[in-house]
């Protein structure tokens, strides 16, 4: 079992940077895939960015490149997304999700995480 928490959610001028934390329990954190993904009101959970259990490959939406960051530190269980240059269409609750091992192709797919967190809301201001 894996429980995951985030944080770091809030509310922010267009233009502005977040960083959001999704901290795992459990000793296996370092053997999973971690993936953001984004859900705002009336619409679909899409996909933002997953890294790998080793943090050696990443993938992102095309919305998100070149703006968000995901990166990982297994000595403290811990995942982030690190978020710049937010625009209003980037509101959204935002959760955190773990897997197995997840080939990057399949890194977009919900369906390929196992545990998720409850959430955190990200609110851009434009």
């Amino acid at each position: 079992q894996v429980q995951l928490v985030e944080s770091g959610g809030g509310l922010v001028q267009a233009g502005g940077s977040l960083r959001l934390s999704c901290a795992a329990s459990g000793r296996t954190f370092s053997s999973y895939a971690m993936g953001w993904f984004r859900q705002a009101p009336g619409k679909e959970r899409e996909f933002v960015a997953a890294v790998s259990w080793s943090g050696g490959s990443t993938s992102y939406a095309d919305s998100v490149k070149g703006r968000f960051t995901i990166s990982r530190d297994n000595a403290k269980n811990t995942v982030y997304l690190q978020m710049n240059s937010l625009k209003f269409e980037d509101t959204a609750v935002y959760y955190c999700a773990a897997g197995g091992l997840i080939p990057i192709e399949s890194m977009p797919n919900l369906k390929s995480y196992t545990y998720w967190g409850q959430g955190t809301q990200v609110t851009v201001s434009s």
